[in-house]
């Protein structure tokens, strides 16, 4: 199975800009001016231009908000180094939650991106967690 994450955005080029800037991705093409794939990571990213206002879906009753929001589905970014990451994503224009949490053998900090959306940069001391630390 092969995962693409979708991300929706009140305006692409900002998005661009900063998803690119924030995680090292590339803009590989714009598809009918309101559709963005990046590439670089383990999975694609598109970035869908939604207007703020818009439906979200016919079961749900609010409209899209790009004011912080928190939903149960977030992504987490895996770093080789959360310092540097950290504060590459700062520069980029990402928002600090909270401190670095250390948490099964990995270090964790929550962020939101420009658009409302939150986010983790994790680094682990192996591969994933590692639930044998006493």
């Amino acid at each position: 199975m092969k995962t693409l994450v979708n991300i929706d955005v009140p305006d692409l080029a900002p998005a661009i800009k900063f998803y690119c800037a924030a995680f090292g991705l590339h803009l590989k093409r714009v598809m009918d001016d309101d559709v963005a794939e990046l590439t670089g990571g383990s999975s694609i990213i598109y970035l869908l231009q939604k207007d703020t206002g818009s439906t979200c879906a016919s079961s749900v009753s609010g409209s899209r908000q790009y004011s912080r929001h928190w939903t149960p589905v977030h992504i987490d970014f895996v770093v080789d180094d959360i310092k540097q990451a950290t504060k590459q994503v700062l520069d980029a224009g990402a928002i600090r939650e909270s401190e670095c949490m250390e948490w099964n053998g990995s270090e964790c900090v929550t962020f939101s991106d420009p658009f409302g959306h939150g986010f983790c940069l994790i680094e682990f001391e192996g591969d994933t967690y590692n639930t044998d630390i006493a």
